[in-house]
């Protein structure tokens, strides 16, 4: 399936890479991609000459922290993407170092929120994994849950004030986990709801009320997988007429493919192969070769990574050089970082030891058509949380817009179809997380729609 084009990075040196976030850092309608560095600089790399390159700035390097997770969200409604950092010196419980939440000032400096006086007593001294954004009450402003291991997990919102504030307590989600993955999507509702995967003790399912509010109901919905140690979670394109399917890794553990069943519950449909136990990290659902089904690509950590094509049988195909089999993988994102049409695989190493990064592309077919969507909030920022469908040829794919899964991760603000040989949309629909709504009828192909929020 893929090729390794690392050689496209330029500068690619050893280091202990962790979580990967793609966000347009600096406004000009391009993604970069964000990745977490442990005891060394953060990273940005920028699509420029044809090639990946460096273009952190000094204050997101942030050399003198040990980062795990990332993401980025517009916390406070200027149209610009905020960026997370998860700082983790310890392994759970306490820590030394806070987090940063880094938002862009008109001078073009960096300037963490965390550091400002008002902000302190919230700082997040807290051993995490991921972290992820949500707009739970579909105002187009987000939220930064992080999930915390051996501590309560956290949601940091500004308030009217302009300081931040965890409204995790308040809201029922400071829970006390082995928190490692997290997903923020309307799985579980018509709203932005949050699924937690965690180790040494059940998963939690947040279902969304509609006002932003949420009822857990993890073991009710079977999601619970309280005997399993979860790592990385994705949602993907089930094939059943426009509804999500969620498949997340459970370290040295069965893996799971989750489908919703009439009366709201869950059933696990994954095959022996599939569920088959493996040292697991990042879990990623796309369509690479845009042949109109999604792979499921299961990133493991000093073995081999697999991938299966999402059908009935699951059928495991032949990763190519993304088998990486000496890979210390611990997170991965996806992007079309050179606008082709084609995603590109950013794979970070590390932990066991220092590597360089991977860059991966499908070898997809010549004349797969494609389309790709890209839905706006009300201010101009990437809709995290919105989700599109698209029907072609009697069938509706869907895609949700990545808030934050995988593992540490966050996959780019864009939904992403194939059609397979020639294939194209009739019709898209776009709905944001209040439940806005627009209709493209006959929307092209081999091409990328930027949608605005509808107004009025």
């Amino acid at each position: 399936m893929f090729r390794d084009i690392s050689p496209l990075i330029a500068h690619n040196p050893p280091g202990l890479h962790y979580g990967v976030a793609v966000t347009d850092l600096d406004a000009d309608g391009r993604f970069e991609f964000v990745i977490a560095g442990f005891g060394g600089p953060n990273r940005m790399l920028r699509w420029a000459n044809n090639q990946l390159r460096e273009s952190a700035p000094p204050d997101l390097a942030d050399i003198a922290r040990q980062a795990v997770g990332v993401a980025a969200g517009d916390i406070d409604g200027d149209g610009r993407e905020e960026i997370y950092i998860l700082n983790t010196d310890t392994f759970s419980g306490p820590k030394q170092a806070a987090d940063r939440l880094f938002d862009a000032q008109p001078d073009g400096r960096w300037e963490d929120l965390f550091s400002r006086p008002d902000n302190r007593n919230v700082r997040n001294l807290s051993a995490g994994r991921s972290v992820a954004v949500i707009d739970r009450r579909g105002v187009g402003r987000y939220g930064f849950f992080v999930a915390s291991h051996g501590r309560p997990m956290r949601l940091f919102e500004l308030g009217p004030d302009g300081s931040l504030a965890d409204l995790a307590p308040p809201l029922g989600l400071a829970r006390t986990a082995g928190g490692r993955g997290v997903l923020t999507l309307p799985v579980f509702s018509d709203h932005t709801d949050i699924f937690c995967v965690n180790e040494q003790g059940p998963n939690f399912a947040y279902r969304n009320r509609g006002d932003g509010t949420f009822t857990e109901c993890a073991a009710e919905l079977g999601l619970a997988d309280p005997e399993e140690h979860g790592r990385g979670v994705a949602s993907f394109d089930s094939g059943d007429n426009g509804n999500l399917g969620l498949c997340w890794g459970n370290w040295e553990g069965l893996h799971r493919v989750m489908t919703r069943k009439e009366n709201g519950s869950w059933k696990n449909h994954a095959t022996p192969g599939l569920a088959f136990p493996s040292a697991v990290r990042t879990v990623i659902a796309a369509d690479f070769d845009n042949d109109g089904h999604d792979e499921l690509f299961f990133n493991n950590i000093g073995e081999a990574n697999r991938l299966f094509r999402v059908s009935p049988s699951l059928t495991m195909l032949d990763p190519g050089d993304a088998l990486d089999a000496d890979g210390f993988g611990t997170g991965a994102a996806i992007c079309d970082i050179d606008g082709d049409g084609i995603l590109e695989l950013l794979i970070s190493r590390g932990e066991r030891g220092a590597q360089p990064l991977g860059l991966y592309k499908s070898r997809a077919a010549e004349g797969n058509g494609w389309l790709r969507v890209r839905p706006l909030t009300r201010f101009g920022a990437p809709a995290r949380g919105a989700v599109v469908r698209a029907e072609a040829n009697g069938r509706v794919r869907v895609k949700g817009v990545c808030g934050g899964s995988g593992y540490l991760c966050q996959m780019e603000p864009v939904a992403h179809f194939g059609f397979g040989l020639g294939g194209k949309a009739e019709r898209v629909q776009v709905m944001w997380p209040d439940g806005a709504a627009v209709v493209l009828l006959n929307p092209g192909s081999d091409r990328t729609i930027t949608v605005p929020y509808p107004r009025g």
